[in-house]
């Protein structure tokens, strides 16, 4: 379904609360249709006593909201008015600025609401402006992970997307693979016009260059994961090798209850952080024993398993001034890549020297003393590294799921052409796979979407946005 056929249910005009609910400096009600300003002129009696009609366009005008019914003041107001289509939406858009208040920002939109708007649904006003072609649907998409952005990093790669860093590189793809299929539909169409066409080895070159474009993109569906939803690090290792105090040194705040007595945490202790831009949910869980000693250790033990089994990274921690004990090689065998060997406790004499670890554990451990902050920092890198975090001068890209499944389809397709040329097949059959991508691709952007995906992804966005 094209754009325009889905545009025609969305020709009313809508409002909503734009600000959050609560007492606040400034209350926001928002009008965007066709009649925005002349439902708003209803309600609105300006101070200046001109008509509110003959306003310009981004201009701002002092007044109050009145009760037309009884010609009682609701509010004190500015009204904003952005004609179409210099808007958000591209329609003519009106904002009543009122005081914050839970009461009189409700009255000010029940009164525009009895003269003429509709109530908008969750995500209206962006779904206009992508309907209206203001944006693309995965800027109309990145509106709402600025909103819901969690660290620096995360804005900084939304407001990226919103601004086109990811359309960008789509519309780049979908460029070459446009080109492409101009070449192999013209060989199917004028194969005796004696035009130069390009060999099947040259092709396949560029579909694969498009292919690794695509690659690249669906690499950074990780990235965007994590940055919406945060990174799961858990800590596991035997009782008393110094987990919790190693939580306390990468939080640098006492979280964890500390003892020299063995299994002192019996169940998960979760914090949030920061690393290289991303959030982390640091778990800290019940020592590792390979026999449960009782009841709660087991129920501690099936935890910390269940901790693994979700998490993006893990850190196995061992006592340095400990020989490596089979519950060691134990806690290191139960998560799944990446994972981390923190040898804790360097402070202390060792008891086993670097390359032993390397010998037991077939990896190179971190050396770290939780109690002095030795190797903390390095850690830190090293979970960054694993995680992506973002280096320096390197910016994320937010692809998320629906991308990914596109992009990933697109791959597909592509595949099965450079096949196809390899396999001798006709370039008419090779075209329907390039096609195939390049409709793919357009639903990134949202140059084919049917009304349902809208449906879906506007569901998450709150009724003012």
């Amino acid at each position: 379904m094209s754009r325009a056929e889905t545009a025609d249910p969305f020709q009313d005009t809508i409002a909503a609360i734009a600000t959050p609910p609560g007492e606040g400096g400034i209350g926001i009600v928002r009008l965007s249709g066709p009649r925005a300003l002349e439902v708003a002129c209803r309600a609105f009696s300006p101070s200046s006593g001109a008509d509110p009609r003959g306003f310009a366009s981004h201009t701002i005008h002092r007044g109050h909201v009145v009760d037309p019914g009884t010609g009682a003041v609701i509010d004190e107001v500015l009204l904003l008015l952005m004609r179409a289509p210099r808007s958000y939406t591209g329609e003519e858009v009106v904002e009543l600025h009122g005081h914050g208040g839970r009461v009189s920002v409700q009255s000010i939109l029940s009164t525009v609401l009895r003269n003429g708007a509709r109530a908008a649904l969750p995500g209206e006003f962006t779904r206009r402006a992508f309907l209206n072609g203001r944006l693309d649907l995965a800027q109309a998409e990145a509106v709402l992970e600025v909103v819901r952005a969690k660290t620096e990093a995360g804005l900084k790669a939304a407001v990226r997307q919103l601004q086109g860093g990811l359309s960008g590189l789509v519309q780049g793809l979908r460029r070459e693979l446009l080109s492409l299929l101009a070449t192999l539909e013209a060989s199917v169409d004028f194969p005796e016009e004696g035009l130069d066409f390009p060999e099947v080895g040259e092709l396949e070159k560029r579909i694969y260059r498009v292919e690794e474009g695509l690659h690249a993109l669906i690499q950074k569906a990780r990235e965007g994961r994590l940055l919406r939803e945060g990174a799961k690090v858990v800590i596991v290792g035997r009782p008393n090798v110094g987990k919790s105090s190693l939580l306390n040194a990468l939080l640098g705040r006492e979280r964890a209850i500390v003892s020299v007595i063995p299994g002192t945490t019996r169940d998960t202790v979760e914090e949030e952080f920061q690393v290289g831009g991303i959030p982390v949910r640091l778990i800290d869980t019940a020592g590792f024993r390979q026999e449960p000693g009782d009841p709660l250790e087991a129920e501690g033990l099936r935890r910390t398993r269940a901790a693994l089994e979700q998490a993006d990274l893990a850190i196995v921690v061992v006592d340095g001034s400990d020989h490596i004990a089979p519950s060691d090689l134990q806690a290191w065998s139960e998560p799944r890549e990446p994972r981390i060997l923190v040898v804790n406790k360097s402070d202390l004499p060792p008891a086993v020297s670097p390359a032993i670890y390397e010998g037991r554990f077939g990896v190179q451990p971190l050396f770290t003393s939780a109690l002095s902050g030795q190797g903390v920092e390095d850690l830190r890198k090293a979970l960054q590294r694993l995680l992506g975090g973002e280096a320096e001068g390197e910016a994320f890209t937010m692809v998320g799921p629906r991308h990914r499944e596109a992009l990933e389809r697109a791959e597909r397709q592509l595949l099965g052409a450079r096949k196809g040329l390899g396999e001798g097949l006709s370039f008419e059959f090779v075209a329907l796979d390039v096609r195939g991508a390049l409709g793919a691709l357009g639903e990134v952007l949202g140059e084919t979407v049917t009304e349902e995906v809208l449906d879906q992804i506007f569901h998450d966005f709150c009724i003012g946005k």
